[in-house]
């Protein structure tokens, strides 16, 4: 059973920064995933953030985000991780991590395995 566990968020000022992680547990190796980050805003349908390649190098961005969100994968912690900087109010969401095996999908429907999610609130 694929399990995947956010953390990292919390209530940060505008401008600050944070880093979510996302642990991977199980028995298919975890470099042969894709990654994905999708947040979800109150009364909003979940989007895509930002994408990773299974082997790490490839990553794709919400254009919206691009040059304040990094993405990047750890495969020997098992972990995926979602560095935000200049935080706005606009980002307060739940930030949820995703698994699946075509990198670059920006689509919920195109990741097999998901996490509980963290939540990010952004003050002003």
């Amino acid at each position: 059973q694929v399990q995947l566990e956010e953390s990292g968020g919390g209530l940060v000022q505008a401008g600050g920064s944070l880093r979510l992680s996302c642990v991977y547990s199980t028995p298919r190796t975890f470099r042969t995933y894709a990654m994905g980050w999708f947040r979800q805003a109150p009364g909003q349908e979940r989007e895509f953030v930002a994408a990773i390649s299974a082997s790490g190098v490839n990553k794709y961005y919400k254009d919206s985000v691009r040059g304040r969100f990094t993405v990047s994968k750890d495969n020997a912690k098992n972990t995926v991780f979602l560095q935000i900087h200049n935080l706005e109010p606009e980002d307060t969401a739940v930030y949820y991590c995703a698994a699946g095996d075509v990198f670059g999908r920006t689509s919920p429907e195109g990741y097999d395995y998901w996490g509980q999610g963290t939540q990010v609130t952004v003050s002003s």
